[in-house]
């Protein structure tokens, strides 16, 4: 009997129990519906923050100041103190020190409630420089982003984001009028280019003004030379860990520091908070694929389940192959490829309905599914291993079925 002879054989034997076999491949199919959801909303998650991380510009290393410790004692969190100054952003633009950094920009932020006539909204007011447009990889859709004469004149002018120009302007252009912050009049001179992919509403909602004219009309302070962050742009991803080094020598010297451990800043990879937020998506990930492994499991059991009973229902045709000179290699290849039938069937169907259930996942939730074609390749071999380890025993009581007790039986 050839493989095609038993391919034949076992696919009219699926076909005549078309119910018994449809319940058996249900466990499977919910199984591998569950592993590639489970797969594609890990994914989505991964890939949704892998956007927001390059939407905030892509080979960036974030420096935050140190905590700050009141007269009481109450020690405050990283980047409550006012540790880093204009001084360190502009060591960290040597070529001769740092050759793996690109660009720099300082930035300082506050909430702000910016008015236009009668109509008022509260965003991030962020003081900059020309360099976090490059940094920050940011667009303009329309006018132009802050200069260099603007930040060496404190120019009275400001780069809005596009929610913040919808909440203010509505569908107006906001090119060429003024918005106004505690009575200074500020020009609008350019509009962001819009995030879509960002879930944090600050990336587009927001007014960028020269740091100039944030330190000295705006917002000012006692200590107009801090700011709150600088942002660092490496060459490349390959020099993100050299420019990471650079940028920590550079600091601690320019702060006097010999110890590291007594660094009054922190500096932040992407890659950093990427992990970080990705983690949680992991966990959840694991602890959802746990069941989806039980539902397989429990559909290899029915695969076993329904096997028992065939062979138990086909005694007397499995006494009479045996009789007419089938082996029992042969029995046992006949019910292990209708195990297989069923468990590659399941898998198909499981994928399918998977990628049905990704397209309408997203209808309903915020959550974004990726399915993966090597993730619903390997799901469906799963399903074929699955059947074929529950399929062994009944294939193999099958084969050892004795002809002369085969044929007695009723």
């Amino acid at each position: 009997m050839t493989w095609r002879d038993t391919l034949r054989t076992a696919i009219e034997a699926v076909r005549t129990h078309r119910l018994r076999s449809a319940l058996t491949m249900l466990g499977i199919l919910i199984g591998i519906t569950a592993v590639v959801l489970t797969v594609g909303l890990g994914q989505g998650a991964r890939a949704d923050v892998q956007d927001q991380i390059n939407e905030l510009g892509t080979n960036v290393l974030v420096v935050s100041p140190g905590s700050s410790t009141t007269t009481g004692g109450t020690r405050g969190g990283f980047g409550t103190a006012s540790t880093l100054t204009q001084a360190d952003a502009a060591a960290l633009t040597s070529r001769v020190a740092a050759p793996d950094i690109q660009a720099v920009s300082p930035a300082s932020t506050t909430s702000a409630s910016l008015v236009r006539g009668s109509t008022n909204w509260t965003t991030t007011l962020t003081g900059t420089t020309p360099s976090w447009q490059t940094v920050r990889s940011r667009h303009v859709e329309a006018g132009r982003f802050i200069t260099e004469a603007d930040q060496r004149n404190a120019a009275s002018v400001v780069v809005l984001g596009p929610d913040t120009v919808s909440q203010m302007f509505g569908n107006a252009n906001p090119i060429g009028q003024s918005v106004s912050y505690n009575g200074a009049k500020l020009d609008v001179v350019g509009v962001l280019a819009s995030l879509s992919s960002s879930e944090q509403t600050s990336n587009n909602d927001l007014a960028v003004v020269p740091l100039s004219t944030y330190n000295q009309r705006l917002v000012g302070g006692s200590n107009r030379n801090a700011v709150s962050s600088i942002s660092v742009k490496a060459t490349s991803a390959d020099t993100l860990s050299a420019a990471y080094q650079e940028a920590n020598a550079l600091l601690l010297n320019a702060h006097g520091i010999t110890n590291a451990a007594n660094a009054d800043f922190s500096i932040a990879t992407q890659q950093s908070i990427l992990a970080a937020a990705t983690s949680v998506d992991d966990t959840l990930t694991v602890m959802l694929g746990g069941i989806a492994i039980i539902a397989l499991l429990v559909g290899g059991i029915g695969v076993m389940n329904i096997m028992l009973v065939s062979v138990a229902e086909r005694v007397r045709e499995i006494g009479v192959r045996k009789a007419i000179g089938a082996r029992s290699a042969l029995i046992r290849r006949q019910f292990l490829l209708e195990a297989s039938l069923l468990g590659l069937a399941g898998g198909i169907l499981g994928v399918a309905l998977g990628a049905i259930g990704a397209l309408l996942v997203p209808a309903f939730t915020d959550s974004r599914v990726i399915v993966s074609l090597p993730a619903s390749a390997a799901a469906i071999g799963v399903a074929v291993g699955i059947a074929l380890a529950f399929g062994v025993y009944p294939a193999t009581r099958a084969a050892r079925l004795a002809p002369i007790d085969a044929l007695r039986s009723e």
